[in-house]
């Protein structure tokens, strides 16, 4: 397994429109271990594809909830090729951040519920209602393989704003 880099804004590879896995073999199996590691390195809680300049529809998701006595439990998902069949109309806003625009935040709306079906890396397929912060992680993962990012989501006096405050942020650590 291998720490990828992560690609940040404005690399036009953000913008990309990835392509469907045609087979599920051990190289997409390798990118799938390598995109945990470099997820859980980050930290972050999940990863697109895109954001280690792969263009291929694969994404990882690890909420890495806490258990009773308050420890980290990892449950790593993995969605091949995932395709969102339905959305609630129930409507949810979350503060959502992106590993490839480093430490800035803002509120997305989207649906609070969505089923979802995708190949896992053996390829069985999974069909499933998803909610709460998976749903939404699931959305936004799913917005980079369409070249979406979440400030795309956001007005655009909210995403000048978030942009202004990277670049303040990259000035003052160079």
């Amino acid at each position: 397994m291998a720490i990828l880099p992560i690609i940040e804004i404005p690399d036009p590879r953000l913008k990309l429109v990835s392509e469907p896995v045609a087979d599920i073999d051990d190289g997409v199996r390798k990118l799938v271990a390598d995109m945990f590691e470099t997820m859980y390195d980050a930290p972050g809680i999940g990863l697109a594809a895109i954001q280690v300049a792969v263009p291929s529809r694969v994404l990882v998701i690890d909420l890495q909830e806490e258990d009773e006595e308050g420890k980290s439990v990892r449950n790593p998902l993995a969605f091949i090729n995932p395709e969102i069949l339905e959305v609630s109309d129930e409507l949810r806003v979350y503060n959502e951040g992106c590993l490839s625009i480093p430490d800035q935040y803002g509120e997305v709306e989207r649906p609070a519920r969505c089923r979802v079906r995708w190949l896992d890396p053996e390829g069985a397929t999974h069909e499933e209602e998803l909610d709460g912060l998976l749903a939404t992680c699931l959305q936004h993962e799913m917005d980079h393989l369409n070249g979406v990012l979440f400030i795309d989501h956001m007005s655009r006096l909210k995403r000048d704003m978030v942009l202004r405050k990277l670049a303040k942020a990259r000035k003052a650590a160079a």
